[in-house]
């Protein structure tokens, strides 16, 4: 590939921020956000960095499950707006260089979508086949999602005297992806939200999504990503999708086509991010070292995507059930900050005490891995969690905007907000977006600065991930090579200051590192070696620099 021509690669390099659009900002002052708040806080999203908007569901929705529960795939839910305050938002987007892209969420339906309401009526129903049915639930059922919250993946319809499959909660029946009826009305929601100007999707549950129903065989589930990925290129050449595919790396090369691509451009890294909290509980980066060795190369055009947090509970389901207990231990000991045995639904500050060196390490090293940095909203100025807010819910609160009502979020009374403000020490009166913005030193300058620093070093997203080895313990060394550049990084994970020699291969005579985050040069000798003190915490952006290099970013 001619990674010169990267245009219609875009998300290689992007920098994706996820909202709900009903915290981020009220409008109309009813409480809930909407479109016209959002559309009133792109500048400050286009001043932060972000180049991909990604919006979680907005549908219309009985909000039963945080609006993943929809009830019509081409709505709009209307507290937050309609399609005109939907385009507007798009066009606005766009005009300061920010892609937009959606969350689709076609495993399920609500069961008050009409298809559902249909299909309940009878068995003869047009819409029967839409979802899976059977007379008695299989011998071997496969487990619940929500262990606890759901004792069963069927559940007994007595009007038709059958079962239907829900492999999340009951009230989201499960459509039948071997319908190609389904798979049709699949594709034409894509093709709907395409036309209105969105730049891709994110996809739910990948795994879920493709899996066939017990018994039936559709050849290679995998078609249907590949179907809907050529459909989308035929749509929309430069259209993206990004994909929740929680599964060991070995399954999850599956989902990108293999090593010809073709279907998924963007995955989470879920073993990473799981593997990394596993060092902050240790204060060791071999686990995380071991799980980015073992990250497989992607196919050309596809690209990891990185996060330290996302909306749902931080899940540690791939870590073994002791590693699992010393990150509980470390960063949920209380029971309530813990959920289906395997999350913790708690944001990442309070899991740190808010030690601002851990922090910055934490996000400094998101930005330097090789792959496309994700960030969920807040976490530019360090958001807490309201442990209150039972669930997952607890870090979906509203953005804190000023220390004034409500965190400037809307000026209805607190009680109609569509959810509570954190009321300790991560409350509006100490978190906001007004205070740090006047700040030079703020955890959001810094990630602004992270954010220019990640953008004018492409290497990082089209490089290729190198692992040096260290004479520190606490360091993890890693490189990111590309033939547009090279740089390395280094990360202290333990609270005392070390000096560490690393070695990166052979250079040309005269190669200098430049540090990325201020003046210092320094001149490497022809083996690669260099010796480099780190702060408690500390951390280090080197670029490679060869003999005639005219970077100066």
């Amino acid at each position: 590939m001619n990674i010169t021509d990267t245009s219609d690669l875009w998300w290689k390099s992007a920098v994706v921020y996820c909202l709900d659009i009903e915290t981020y900002m009220d409008d109309n002052n009813d409480g809930v956000g909407d479109f016209a708040g959002l559309a009133r806080r792109i500048d400050y999203l286009a001043d932060l960095g972000i180049t991909c908007l990604w919006l979680m569901p907005f549908y219309p929705s009985p909000d039963r499950d945080d609006g993943y529960d929809i009830s019509d795939f081409y709505g709009i839910d209307p507290r937050l707006g309609n399609h005109g305050d939907f385009v507007e938002v798009i066009r606005t987007a766009k005009d300061r260089g920010i892609r937009v892209i959606v969350d689709l969420v076609v495993n399920h339906t609500s069961d008050k979508h009409p298809w559902f309401v249909s299909a309940k009526r009878s068995r003869d129903s047009f819409y029967r086949d839409f979802y899976v049915w059977r007379d008695e639930p299989p011998a071997n059922e496969q487990p619940t999602v929500f262990p606890g919250e759901e004792a069963s993946v069927w559940e007994h319809d007595p009007r038709t005297d059958q079962y239907f499959q829900h492999v999340f909660y009951k009230h989201q029946p499960d459509l039948n992806i071997a319908n190609p009826r389904v798979r049709d009305e699949i594709v034409k929601t894509v093709g709907f939200w395409l036309a209105l100007g969105v730049s891709g999707f994110r996809i739910d549950a990948v795994p879920f999504l493709i899996e066939p129903p017990d018994g039936v065989d559709l050849g290679d589930p995998h078609d249907f990503l590949r179907d809907l990925k050529r459909f989308l290129q035929r749509r929309s050449s430069d259209a993206a999708l990004l994909g929740e595919v929680n599964l060991p790396f070995a399954e999850q090369l599956d989902f990108f086509g293999g090593e010809r691509g073709g279907e998924l451009d963007l995955q989470f890294d879920f073993m990473s991010m799981q593997a990394l909290y596993l060092s902050l509980a240790r204060s060791d980066p071999s686990a995380l070292r071991e799980s980015l060795a073992a990250r497989p190369a992607v196919p050309d055009g596809a690209a990891w995507a990185n996060f330290v947090r996302n909306h749902d509970e931080l899940t540690l389901d791939k870590l073994s059930d002791a590693e699992r207990e010393e990150v509980f231990e470390a960063f949920a000991p209380e029971e309530y900050q813990r959920v289906y045995g395997r999350g913790i639904t708690r944001r990442l500050p309070p899991m740190l005490d808010g030690d601002p060196r851990r922090i910055r390490m934490v996000y400094s090293l998101l930005f330097s891995l090789p792959g496309t940095p994700v960030l969920f909203y807040g976490e530019e100025i360090g958001m807490g969690e309201n442990s209150d807010v039972p669930g997952r819910g607890a870090v979906r609160t509203p953005m804190q905007w000023t220390d004034g009502k409500n965190g400037g979020f809307s000026q209805t009374s607190p009680g109609r907000l569509v959810a509570p403000m954190p009321g300790d020490g991560y409350s509006p009166e100490h978190v906001n977006v007004l205070k740090q913005r006047n700040d030079p030193d703020s955890l959001l300058q810094f990630i602004r600065h992270l954010i220019r620093r990640y953008r004018v070093s492409p290497e990082i997203g089209w490089g290729e991930l190198e692992l040096f080895e260290t004479s520190a313990d606490g360091v993890l060394a890693h490189g990111v090579l590309s033939p547009l550049g090279r740089m390395i990084a280094l990360h202290n994970f333990t609270a005392v200051p070390v000096r560490t020699r690393v070695e990166i291969g052979a250079v040309e005579e005269g190669t200098m590192l430049l540090d990325l985050h201020g003046p210092e040069r320094m001149a490497l000798d022809v083996s690669g070696r260099v010796e480099l003190e780190l702060a408690p915490y500390g951390f280090r952006w080197l670029r490679v620099s060869p003999p005639g290099d005219t970077r100066i970013g």
